[in-house]
């Protein structure tokens, strides 16, 4: 049984993904008993729905098995959009989750929550306690959503 490629695997990924009018965020390859998980995020403005995730998953399943020599092993395939605890670590991570609540360490050592409320490229602005607050992605060490269970609206 032969490994497969992360490189092969992601050539024939990419413009499955590509095709369906989404990003991929991530791909990995892991053992998992006799088989290979093939674990593959994919997301897009607006959020990723079950349908594009099932259709994505045929059309890259597809993709797989044609190319038999990437994926000649036994593998499991399987398509998810990002969870609430993946890094915000791109422009368009941002862009994303306007609104939601992050919680920023920075490489200064310090951390710093708020609501995001803008990005460009190059910066985010938060609201902090009712006050604007940029930062530019260089600063920033490390990103995630935080999970709010009920917000008050105002």
């Amino acid at each position: 049984m032969s490994q497969m490629s992360l490189s092969a695997v992601r050539a024939i990924a990419e413009p499955v993904v590509v095709a369906a009018g989404l990003d991929l965020e991530d791909l990995a390859i892991e053992k998992v008993g006799r088989r290979e998980k093939v674990s593959v995020i994919v997301d897009t403005d607006g959020g990723v729905s079950l349908d594009a995730i099932a259709e994505v998953s045929s059309a890259l399943s597809a993709a797989l098995d044609e190319a038999g020599d990437v994926a000649s092993s036994s593998y499991v395939l399987e398509v998810s959009s990002p969870g609430v605890d993946r890094p915000l670590t791109l422009p368009r991570h941002w862009r994303r989750n306007t609104g939601r609540l992050v919680a920023i360490d920075l490489e200064d050592g310090s951390s710093i929550t708020g609501r995001l409320t803008g990005s460009d490229d190059s910066t985010v602005t938060l609201d902090v306690n009712g006050e604007a607050q940029q930062l530019v992605l260089g600063q920033v060490q490390r990103a995630i959503v935080q999970v709010e269970f009920s917000r008050e609206e105002g």
